[in-house]
């Protein structure tokens, strides 16, 4: 977005006889108000000097600076989980608005961030959209999971078109969808509920959003991971395993083509690589499309910036 021109409305000279000669922004007493209402306009309010020669007194009083200012809101699904609680701890460390929507609701964290976060618990099948999208700038979808074909199908794929469709009815304007890496595995293995239903819905973020929707197709994803109470510590096998594959990648790349080589050579990502190639997405209008594993770790550094 284009910044727009600043609406300044100056304060009348305290006396007629005193000319007004400078206005200097007092930045360290200047707040920045915005309204709910109007989340992509903010009021700064700050202090004009004027003086005269000869004028022992200085005459200031406020003014109002109306700006055109783009701020961001964005809807977690499975915001709670192992990668959308990520997604949130990293969205609240960039100044960005959080809603999660999943069905355990809040999760048991205390870290500070978790309370900067709006926690909805619920159903993508069943929920109210109208009042989950509300403001939303982006939704972001977790979603996904294990089982037999039919249920793989039905929260990898049915879930996730659910949620890109209310997204777009609402006039959100970008989707974010953490999908998977292929592996470079044969096409018959493809077919299985889990692929198939990750294809529908990337093949549905792809077609609404053609121009701002992204797929992120990322490996194994290490990192602390909380099951019911207890920390998994995924980093100790992935972070090893990604420096390793890393640093023997050019030896590696003649292998990529074999069938089902990416089983063992694809490099694990961290969460939080994951987490801030989201938040790239979000912040960076230019960026669109599906991203490798490789392209997930550059679109994280940018963002860190």
């Amino acid at each position: 977005m284009s910044p727009s021109a600043l609406l300044v409305r100056p304060p009348a000279p305290a006396s007629p006889s005193v000319p007004s000669r400078r206005c200097a922004a007092a930045s360290a007493a200047a707040t920045l108000r915005t309204s709910p209402a109007a989340s992509h306009f903010s009021r700064l309010r700050t202090k004009c000097r004027f003086a005269a020669p000869g004028v022992s007194e200085d005459y200031s009083a406020p003014i109002d600076v109306v700006a055109d200012v783009k701020t961001e809101k964005i809807v977690v699904l499975g915001g709670s989980g192992f990668v959308g609680s990520a997604i949130c701890r990293a969205a609240v460390a960039k100044g960005i608005e959080v809603v999660s929507l999943s069905r355990s609701g809040r999760p048991s964290y205390s870290d500070p961030w978790a309370d900067e976060v709006t926690w909805l618990a619920g159903d993508v099948f069943y929920a109210r959209w109208e009042d989950v999208l509300v403001g939303a700038t982006a939704v972001v979808s977790t979603l996904g999971g294990f089982g037999n074909e039919e249920q793989m199908k039905r929260i990898n794929g049915e879930a996730n078109a659910i949620a890109v469709d209310a997204a777009k009815e609402f006039g959100v304007p970008k989707f974010i969808l953490i999908s998977v890496h292929d592996y470079n595995l044969p096409s018959f293995l493809l077919t299985s509920g889990y692929f198939t239903g990750k294809r529908k819905a990337e093949s549905e973020v792809l077609s609404k959003y053609p121009s701002t929707g992204v797929v992120l197709r990322p490996g194994f994803i290490y990192g602390k991971r909380k099951v019911d109470g207890f920390e998994i510590p995924l980093d100790f096998v992935g972070q090893p395993l990604e420096k390793l594959l890393s640093s023997v990648e050019n030896f590696t790349r003649p292998l990529s083509a074999l069938p089902g080589s990416d089983l063992v050579l694809a490099p694990p990502v961290s969460v939080d690589d994951v987490a801030y190639a989201v938040i790239n997405a979000v912040i960076d209008d230019t960026f669109f499309g599906v991203f490798t594993i490789e392209q997930i770790k550059e679109a994280a550094t940018n963002a860190r910036v």
